[in-house]
């Protein structure tokens, strides 16, 4: 049976270029002289991000960028962190008559629920207006029929953290790939964006049997793992051994290997060894043909390196863990989490959306399964303050139609993405697809469009199902965070035009 015949449907989301806060705490929503406001909000003001963020990328500085892998878009990171304690206020500018750096503000995001919602015809506006144009503006929009049968859709300015439109901001929907959004956030929370995944060879005391442990690093490459058998051979040569057994260890992850979609060239079955994400051909982001044995595939590629480097190995490797006298010889550590998490954002990667809430899980001291996942998660979460009413994470990536999330839940994640007082969330943002440029977005925006380069999102599909949740500047120079959902869709085209239609219309200020 097919995964569409299980009611389940692949990702809709081809990838040209490949790569690799407002929210102190939450506060009540509150109607304040007509105005719907964020309570407990600081004096200070976080803008820098939007320079960062947005205007400089329409001059096509994210193609000059190179790859991205291993420290991509490394600078914009650096410099986002770096100016954290300031909320990013430094513009960068040495010309005197410039307008001077705002003061940052720590994020704050409301309680979003289903009642809170100022797209009703007789909501009150914020006192600029804001409030007012979005209104005028994203309501129609939100009718088109291409958007299904009930959009929902959540504005908040990240400056100030008030909530500017809300539909539906508290209904929980499936959210498709914008899942990633919520598991990349509570990954950076639980491990930094520094952590790096180990992947290592240990060997018995007379160096006499050896084992490949895999950590959970689905971007072990062949190169690497070229670079493990060399030092492996070198161990075992300065020991007088050129003959050795190998077993492998995928020990580190539980449960069931397969995601409940079934095979699939969107995800290889899950384990804690693979190489190249269990890809069968040359791509590194998309669909692909998968191995049903990455674990053992891996092994064997690694038996054959140390052959090449003089080790003989025999019987062919078999499944076991490695001895608990055992001493390390080599070890292999992944790109830092930082680069994972823009490379799963950027591709719409499902192999390392899984792995990281699989590493969150772990961090947690949960098993490294679906459930311990879904358990890690949404702990991290709830200490980070986010509206998590109605929400399920039942994976990480974002294939599984039991995933539910609000408007609400993603905005909110996006701004405290932006929150200067969690600098560790940040390769969230610079991960994001950028309009016309990269991943998922790049053929979504032509060049003559006003979003073009100003609107970051994550995009999500399956069949009946489109999202677009990310940030973009608008003409006041305000970062909004955004979240639009539709379900019940019988067109992805038209579906992603219309949501691109409501982003573009945030980029063009909805004055």
């Amino acid at each position: 049976m097919c995964a569409r015949e299980r009611g389940w449907s692949t990702v809709d989301e081809p990838v040209k270029r490949p790569s690799v806060n407002p929210l102190d705490k939450l506060s009540r929503l509150t109607r304040r002289g007509g105005a719907i406001r964020l309570t407990r909000l600081s004096d200070r003001q976080f803008t820098a991000v939007s320079a960062g963020l947005g205007l400089v990328l329409a001059a096509g500085v994210v193609l000059a960028a190179g790859p991205w892998d291993s420290g991509q878009r490394k600078a914009e990171l650096d410099r986002a962190v770096a100016a954290s304690r300031t909320g990013g206020a430094d513009h960068g500018s040495a010309v005197e008559s410039g307008p001077e750096p705002a003061p940052s503000a720590p994020p704050v995001l409301a309680a979003l629920t289903a009642t809170v919602d100022n797209a009703a015809p007789g909501s009150r506006t914020a006192p600029d207006g804001a409030a007012d144009a979005l209104r005028t503006v994203l309501g129609p929009l939100l009718k088109d029929p291409a958007l299904g049968t009930r959009p929902a859709a959540v504005v908040i300015d990240t400056a100030s953290g008030e909530l500017l439109y809300a539909k539906g901001a508290g209904t929980p929907m499936t959210p498709a790939s914008t899942v990633k959004i919520a598991t990349t956030v509570a990954a950076l929370s639980a491990l930094g964006p520094e952590h790096r995944i180990a992947t290592t060879v240990r060997a018995t005391a007379d160096h006499r049997t050896l084992t490949l442990v895999g950590g959970g690093d689905p971007t072990l490459d062949r190169a690497a793992l070229r670079a493990l058998a060399t030092t492996t051979a070198r161990a075992l040569k300065d020991n007088g051994v050129t003959r050795a057994r190998l077993t492998y260890d995928t020990s580190r992850y539980s449960g069931p290997a397969r995601h409940p979609i079934g095979p699939n060239e969107n995800i290889a079955p899950l384990s804690a060894l693979m190489t190249d994400e269990g890809r069968l051909d040359k791509s590194d982001s998309g669909p692909a043909p998968r191995t049903d044995d990455p674990a053992g595939d891996t092994a064997r590629a690694f038996a054959r390196l140390l052959h090449d480097a003089g080790i003989t190995t025999a019987p062919a490797p078999k499944p076991g863990r490695a001895p608990a006298a055992s001493r390390q010889l080599a070890e292999h550590r992944s790109a830092p989490l930082s680069a994972l998490v823009e490379r799963a954002l950027t591709n719409s990667d499902n192999d390392i959306a899984e792995a990281l809430a699989r590493q969150t899980a772990l961090a947690a001291g949960e098993p490294a399964d679906f459930a311990g996942s879904r358990r890690a998660v949404t702990d991290r979460l709830k200490k980070l303050r986010l509206p998590l009413t109605g929400a399920v994470l039942a994976d990480g990536s974002g294939l599984n139609r039991e995933d539910k999330v609000t408007a609400g839940l993603l905005a909110g994640l996006l701004a405290r993405a932006a929150d200067p007082d969690h600098p560790e969330l940040r390769p969230v943002l610079t991960g994001l697809p950028v309009a016309g440029f990269s991943g998922t977005l790049s053929d979504r925006y032509t060049g003559k469009s006003r979003g073009t380069g100003l609107i970051r999102a994550k995009t999500g599909t399956l069949t009946g199902v489109n999202t677009l949740a990310g940030t973009v500047v608008d003409r006041r120079g305000r970062l909004l965070a955004f979240a639009f959902l539709a379900s019940g869709t019988t067109s992805p085209a038209d579906a992603q035009s219309a949501l691109d239609e409501l982003a573009t219309a945030l980029a063009a200020g909805a004055h």
